[in-house]
């Protein structure tokens, strides 16, 4: 007999018409009890699926009075041997449904209270009984199918980086904290009281010390850590594909990236074609409002702004004199919408940050019907509707703005309407790149620039004089894999050079003394020969849940945090002992409600 464990010889949704007549011994849990009329079918389950097991009082009296007691989730052991079911009892929903077995022994081997919920997948549960029960809800089909798919696709991706002679090295959890970024976790010492550590938000300094000592290809599929606001979609803890390569350019690493994302689709039944489509980040911005674009659709965006610039509308010329710009959308098909509807979407835009929102219809009878028209010229209007290339029955809507609010809003409506008017194929997979990103972006909160990736990303050869004075027109090798609208991986080359390093640095406004004290010990590695390098890192959760087709990824991890960043299984965080406080030198201040 074959034989998994002294326990299994088999996996239940491993056996088939091939194992008639097969001594099988099977376990896993009772998933369902039928009693027609004295004779009792079990469904048992594990990972695998499902198999029947038959006790009819007739052939074994002993087998039966033990499934006469049993009840869902009971978790039992069986043996027997493979018998085929009678034809009219074939089930087509399950490999297994042409066998069954008639066991000759079966055993206990755990009881199970009446569960909280119904495993079936087409039970609504609400999310916080699953997260609390989350150990019940892996039992589900749906939830233990996309941790399968998570397996796969990790499995794929650590052999295509193994085959390609990369090395899985593990860097520290516990850190030093670092500016910029999310904020940190941090972790008091005992050893060193009144110091902490700090979790990674990522391995990012390690990896490329990694290449100042050697390894020349890195990959770490790495738990990462970020203090974030709450938001629905974010985990404070998550897990990303983190890769490093030394004496490499940008097309290297994003060969090798494209190369790796195929693999890892493949191993979710996908198949894309290689090379992906690339765009540099302003034809991003200017086509579709976006640095992670969704081009299933198209809706493109276009600049009406020097057409505006010495028009009538002194709204939108003024906007343009002062360094603003004005940009269209023209929308297909919603001529008819009512006054009410187009309100709706005037409150739309602003809830995106815009001013205002105008718009031409262009009426199915011909005809235009807009607040606008009055202040433009026939030519001007001959001109937009050209730009558009509208015809009747469309909407053309305006935003006159900031070039990144403008953008951003009319970026954001773009997808509104891709849903609302079902112009997204859903079973389409739209794979891009876009680089080029600016080096820098500067911060109206803040007043100061930031970087766009971060400090450790090379600013292109051509941009370093712009470092100190001219940082808003600086680009950088950095690079984004986008996906359904989705960025999935990021990275750059990396500044390899500690006289760049400390000038990208001061660049961002940190003093000498903030330099040496955060970032002194990567500015002194830098001077003792330091290959060229670059990376990317990819979002494992979110690969996941997208190729899972799920809107959460809390849906692809064993044990999620909910939108609150609490785990309401085991009530993490909770609250510290007087004596571990005292232990850490730590005092709590109360918190004022």
């Amino acid at each position: 007999m074959e034989s998994l464990t002294a326990l299994k010889s088999h996996w239940c949704g491993s056996l088939n018409k091939d194992n008639i007549n097969t001594q099988i011994k099977l376990s896993g849990w009772v998933s369902a009890v039928r009693d027609l009329g004295g004779i009792i079918f079990i469904e048992i389950r594990d990972r695998s699926g499902f198999f029947q097991v038959v006790a009819d009082p007739s052939i074994n009296k002993e087998v039966h009075q033990v499934f006469s007691k049993l009840r869902s989730e009971d978790v039992i052991s069986i043996e027997g041997i493979v018998t085929k079911r009678p034809e009219e009892t074939y089930n087509a929903n399950l490999p297994t449904g042409e066998v069954e077995c008639y066991p000759t022994s079966v055993e206990v081997l755990s009881k199970s209270e009446v569960i909280p919920f119904l495993l079936d997948d087409s039970t609504e549960v609400s999310e916080d009984v699953r997260m609390k029960y989350r150990y019940l809800d892996i039992r589900r089909e749906s939830v233990k199918n996309n941790l399968i798919l998570r397996h796969n696709i990790t499995k794929a991706i650590r052999e295509y980086l193994n085959e390609k002679a990369f090395m899985e090295v593990e860097t520290p959890i516990l850190i030093k904290t670092t500016p910029e970024g999310a904020r940190d976790y941090l972790v008091p010492s005992r050893v060193h009281p009144n110091k902490f550590y700090a979790l990674p938000q990522s391995p990012q300094i390690f990896k490329q010390l990694l290449m100042v000592g050697g390894i020349e290809r890195y990959y770490q599929i790495a738990r990462c850590f970020r203090d974030e606001d709450l938001r629905s979609d974010r985990q404070p803890e998550f897990t990303q594909v983190d890769i490093e390569m030394s004496f490499v350019e940008q097309d290297d690493v994003m060969n090798m990236a494209e190369e790796l994302i195929q693999r890892a689709f493949q191993a979710a039944g996908v198949e894309i074609s290689l090379p992906l489509k690339r765009i540099a980040y302003q034809d991003a911005m200017n086509k579709y409002g976006s640095d992670k674009p969704d081009t299933r659709f198209g809706l493109e965006l276009f600049d009406v702004s020097e057409l505006m610039k010495n028009s009538g509308f002194t709204a939108f010329a003024d906007i343009v004199k002062n360094g603003g710009t004005v940009r269209a959308l023209n929308v297909q098909g919603i001529a008819d919408y009512s006054r009410k509807e187009m309100e709706d979407l005037r409150t739309l835009a602003l809830s995106y940050g815009a001013k205002g929102l105008a718009w031409i219809t262009y009426a199915n009878d011909g005809s235009l019907k807009s607040a606008i028209t009055k202040f433009l010229t026939e030519d001007e209007i001959n001109q937009i509707t050209k730009m558009a290339n509208a015809q009747a029955g469309d909407v053309v809507f305006f935003v006159a703005d900031k070039k990144k609010t403008a953008l951003d809003v009319l970026g954001r409506m773009r997808l509104y309407f891709g849903e609302k008017l079902n112009l997204i194929d859903q079973n389409q997979h739209d794979l891009l790149w876009v680089y080029d990103f600016p080096m820098f972006e500067y911060s109206e909160e803040d007043k100061r620039y930031s970087a766009v990736h971060h400090p450790f990303t090379s600013p292109k050869k051509e941009d370093i004089d712009k470092l100190i004075d001219d940082k808003g027109n600086c680009s950088a090798y950095a690079y984004d894999m986008v996906y359904n609208g989705n960025e999935i991986g990021g990275g750059s080359i990396r500044i390899h050079t500690s006289e760049l390093q400390q000038k990208v640095f001061e660049a961002l406004g940190l003093s000498q003394e903030e330099i040496e004290e955060k970032f002194g010990f990567m500015i002194n590695a830098f001077k003792y020969g330091t290959p060229p390098h670059g990376g990317i890192a990819f979002g494992l959760d979110r690969v996941v849940a997208l190729l899972a087709k799920v809107d959460s990824i809390r849906e692809v991890i064993a044990f999620p945090k909910n939108s609150q960043a609490k785990c309401l299984m085991t009530d993490a965080p909770a609250q510290a002992s007087e004596d571990q406080l005292l232990e850490l030198k730590l005092r709590m201040i109360p918190v004022k409600k």
